[in-house]
């Protein structure tokens, strides 16, 4: 879900030439075998410097001014600084990336023979690393940023962040096993500098990719670790309160992984109150005196966003659909504001996760039109970037398979869901997908040998794939479904007791609501219609909390026909009445979403998101299941 982003924290910004003109000032002054710098570079460097912050931008004349300096053969330090000058501003104001790269080459190559030149050799090391990353030439970037680390052990800001840049290239290949390794040695090359907040930082990063890589049993003793040296450091406010959030995100995500919604919510509590107590800090100003200090995780903007997520991801777990609603509607907006200003990857992957968890409310909560229009949404985002679809491909055609179940389409979220399974290899994924595929098979009543096959595959008495206590208790459900198509009662109330057990244990309420009415239907069909009251009027009263529109519907379809055989007959037509105005409500929404050009999306199973949907006449699928 997180990226590793962490970002200096001083003055000094690459495309920056005014400030870059203050440092060079600065070291000719305390450099004794060097000449402070000609007025005619001065003169250059200054010009480009006002082009280049010019409104809008004069990129061209500010090139033009930085490659004027050559004429005048300046001395390496001067050379190398203007072709690092060159390659950032080339790098990041156009397209010419070729350009860009042979400045860069240039700068490292000739940076590397001057003495004392840190910051434009290391620079120029990590900007053409990215520069690489950009046109897929991650092999050339490997070696560089290798060397460049091994060359600035001296140098502890820039060794520091040169191996975080490394491991993030090796996080985004999926090579999480050379990026934990690349992280433990920044852990304790930090420690060794004096620097514990970096050393936090190495190691939360650290446990981050082995909660990515399911590794649990590292997990606990390095978060148990990461907290105490978290409590224990004393420095600046705002630092340590980031840290602190960095500690809980990565405990709150860890139990919801877990499927522990309940045993979240004490460190949801406090994660809510650290945001809280961040956003009434001040950014100081003041530089820590550890070069090592140089970093921060994220901007306090954009882990407000973060808090926000989680929020959405535990409410939609718990089955609290108005506060995702409320805190995904924050979000957004918060969203929307920042993307005017900052054009940073990790805000559209924080939007895409937004609108994913948005969209299985939105279907739960009967309106599936608006659905439909979010996953379109979706597929815009991932059509801007490659990489973002490339994250989120599995999830987007499991939203159109948890869509084609809404509106009956029970060939196509065949499709989808098999599409998805072929794109994912997270393993909650897959038994997610597993699941709602399994649902599929069940409702089409013909697709025994297939259904069978995925059922052994997930198994809850036996070699259950992940260790998530909801989908395990998901997968009880299941069983329990297909038990009560087969007519075998018995062995259904088996399954679903035991899913009541785990959804009760960690207030999973959906499927606390969905196993209620379903024990209700099998105590209708066997005739006890005392018992099935009994298990449907609270099945209702939790659906309408939810609210859950197709339990709502099935209950109060239940309701009538129970309360009919009991001989209440004003419950009855009570119950009729709702169910009828949940009938009308479904359907209107129903009709909307089919005939929405969106509703083409479908189909699509191959390749990445269509770029334009076609129209379509009108809704070409029933509700009839539904009714």
């Amino acid at each position: 879900m997180l990226c590793l982003r962490v970002v200096r924290n001083r003055t000094w910004q690459p495309g920056s030439l005014a400030t870059a003109l203050k440092n060079l000032l600065l070291s000719g002054k305390m450099a004794s075998n060097v000449e402070a710098p000609e007025r005619w570079y001065l003169a250059l460097l200054g010009f480009a410097e006002h082009f280049r912050t010019s409104s809008p931008p004069k990129i061209r004349l500010c090139v033009h001014c930085l490659q004027a300096v050559f004429q005048f053969k300046p001395p390496q330090r001067i050379e190398a600084r203007t072709h690092l000058q060159l390659g950032s501003v080339l790098y990041h104001h156009t397209k010419n990336s070729e350009l860009a790269r042979s400045h860069l080459e240039k700068a490292w190559f000739i940076s590397q023979q001057v003495p004392q030149f840190e910051d434009v050799k290391f620079e120029a090391a990590s900007i053409l690393s990215e520069l690489f990353c950009q046109q897929n030439l991650v092999d050339s970037a490997k070696p560089l940023l290798r060397k460049a680390i091994q060359i600035s052990q001296q140098t502890p800001y820039w060794h520091c962040r040169l191996l975080f840049q490394l491991a993030q290239l090796h996080t985004l290949e999926k090579d999480l096993v050379s990026a934990c390794d690349l992280l433990g040695v920044g852990a304790e090359y930090a420690r060794v500098v004096g620097s514990e907040y970096t050393r936090a930082l190495f190691l939360l990063s650290k446990g981050m990719l082995l909660l990515m890589e399911r590794k649990l049993g590292e997990v606990h003793p390095l978060l148990t670790l990461c907290g105490t040296i978290v409590e224990n450091w004393q420095g600046n406010p705002i630092q340590k309160e980031s840290l602190r959030v960095f500690f809980l995100v990565l405990q709150v995500t860890h139990y919801l992984d877990a499927g522990q919604v309940k045993s979240v919510k004490p460190c949801l509590k406090q994660l809510q109150q650290c945001i809280q107590t961040i956003s009434t800090l001040h950014d100081d100003e003041i530089l820590p005196s550890n070069p090592a200090d140089l970093f921060h995780w994220l901007p306090k903007e954009h882990m407000c966003v973060l808090v926000y997520l989680v929020t959405v991801m535990h409410s939609m777990q718990a089955g609290y659909l108005e506060k995702a609603q409320k805190y995904t509607d924050k979000a957004l907006m918060q969203l929307e504001k920042l993307k005017m200003l900052d054009c940073s990857p990790i805000l559209s992957t924080f939007q895409v996760i937004l609108l994913e968890h948005i969209i299985m409310c939105r279907l739960v909560t009967g309106h599936k039109a608006t659905a439909l229009q979010e996953i379109s949404q979706v597929c815009q985002l991932c059509q801007q970037s490659p990489r973002l679809f490339t994250n989120h491909a599995a999830q987007l055609h499991t939203l159109l398979g948890l869509y084609c179940i809404s509106v009956n389409c029970m060939d196509n979220a065949e499709a989808q869901f098999t599409t998805a399974l072929r794109l994912t290899t997270h393993q909650e994924l897959w038994t997610y997908i597993v699941t709602n595929l399994a649902s599929v098979y069940i409702r089409e009543g013909n697709r025994h040998q297939e259904l069978y096959s995925l059922l052994e595959r997930i198994n809850p008495d036996h070699n259950f794939p992940v260790s998530s206590h909801c989908l395990r208790a998901a997968a009880f459900y299941i069983r329990g479904l297909l038990s009560f198509f087969q007519g075998r009662y018995n062995e259904a109330k088996r399954f679903l007791r035991e899913t009541l057990k785990m959804s009760n244990a960690e207030d999973l309420n959906r499927l606390t609501a969905c196993s209620l009415v379903l024990l209700g239907h099998i105590f209708y069909v066997l005739g006890n219609h005392r018992e099935s009251n009994n298990m449907v009027v609270p099945a209702m009263q939790l659906a309408s909390k939810i609210p859950d529109m197709s339990v709502q519907l099935w209950s109060s379809a239940l309701l009538k026909d129970v309360n009919k055989a009991l001989g209440n007959t004003m419950d009855a037509h009570e119950a009729a009445q709702m169910h009828q105005n949940f009938s009308q409500q479904l359907l209107q929404d129903h009709i909307a979403a089919c005939s929405l050009p969106e509703h083409n999306l479908i189909s699509w199973t191959d390749g990445p998101p269509p770029v334009q949907i076609q129209a379509q006449n009108g809704p070409t699928t029933s509700l009839a299941s539904l009714l």
